[in-house]
């Protein structure tokens, strides 16, 4: 096991240790130097620093991969220890403070993002100040742990297990939706399976599959795999088609509320609407929960009751 030179860590020890040890996580440079907020260039200086001080690579790089070597990884999997208690240590020292102070890093479907940040962060950083947030919004299934995030929120029926979910919103209506202009030019819908002789806007969900939409009646349940001329995988796109007369498309209900109050769209087959499992922010369960996380998710759960 390599070791400083020295038994008293600097502060730059510290980073570059921390450094290698999100390098070796994401197995990137280019990812890492994003989390850490700093260039790529940096980030190799630091970690080519920490070899030549220590004495020993750590990490091979090729022009397209970063593996660690040995003695690498077994640093790091020591390193992940350490850094755990000490982010723990930290953490629990909120417990005596008045209000909480740190980051947060939270990744997050686009649809929650819209619906649930949009309208609930502002008043959560005016509230705590001494909180940042960092959001991604990003519709893959992502392994929060490994891409070293706090939190994820994602529907209920889709979280991982072996996680800790806490429900942040009501239940979730899902409809078609089409501009009157398109719905007037086009055969009338009757069932869902109309839809088929439609064109629709179809959705490519985060793990690559093209969703087949779903509808239900008096517990009768429809899956109708739609045709089209256009695939989509972001909502808001979505809808500026079905805006543009290009074409019916799917959605949460509320994504699509201040064209359908305006008249603008037209939901289509509104008995037939789903609904479907909650917003959850999901969290693990076997770490201490991050500064501010708590609160946030009260602020969330506050828009349940209010």
């Amino acid at each position: 096991m390599p070791s400083l030179p020295t038994t008293r860590l600097s502060r730059a020890d510290l980073a570059d240790l921390n450094s290698f040890l999100v390098v070796e996580r994401l197995r990137s440079f280019t990812q890492a130097a994003v989390e850490l907020g700093i260039t790529t260039s940096a980030l190799s200086h630091a970690v080519r620093n920490l070899e030549t001080r220590l004495g020993v690579r750590l990490l091979n790089r090729t022009s397209r991969t970063v593996s660690p070597t040995d003695a690498g990884a077994a640093l790091a999997k020591r390193l992940t220890v350490g850094f755990t208690e000490i982010s723990g240590a930290l953490a629990a020292l909120d417990r005596h403070r008045d209000r909480p102070s740190g980051k947060l890093r939270l990744n997050v479907l686009s649809d929650g993002a819209r619906l649930l940040f949009t309208q609930y962060l502002p008043r959560f950083l005016e509230t705590y100040p001494e909180v940042s947030v960092e959001v991604a919004v990003d519709d893959r299934m992502v392994d929060i742990v490994s891409a070293g995030f706090d939190a994820g929120i994602r529907f209920g029926n889709t979280i991982p297990e072996d996680f800790i979910a806490v429900r942040i919103s009501n239940e979730l209506r899902w409809v078609a939706v089409a501009s009157p202009k398109y719905l007037n030019s086009n055969p009338r819908i009757m069932e869902p399976e109309d839809l088929k002789r439609h064109n629709c806007i179809q959705i490519r969900m985060g793990n690559g599959v093209i969703y087949r939409w779903d509808f239900e009646r008096n517990g009768d349940h429809r899956c109708i795999e739609v045709p089209g001329q256009l695939c989509v995988n972001e909502t808001a796109f979505g809808i500026e088609m079905a805006l543009a007369d290009r074409g019916i498309t799917y959605c949460l209900e509320d994504r699509a509320r201040a064209h359908l109050d305006k008249g603008e769209l037209q939901v289509v087959l509104p008995d037939w609407a789903p609904i479907e499992p909650a917003f959850h922010i999901y969290y693990p369960g076997r770490r201490q929960m991050p500064p501010g996380l708590r609160e946030l998710i009260d602020s969330f759960r506050e828009g349940l009751t209010s």
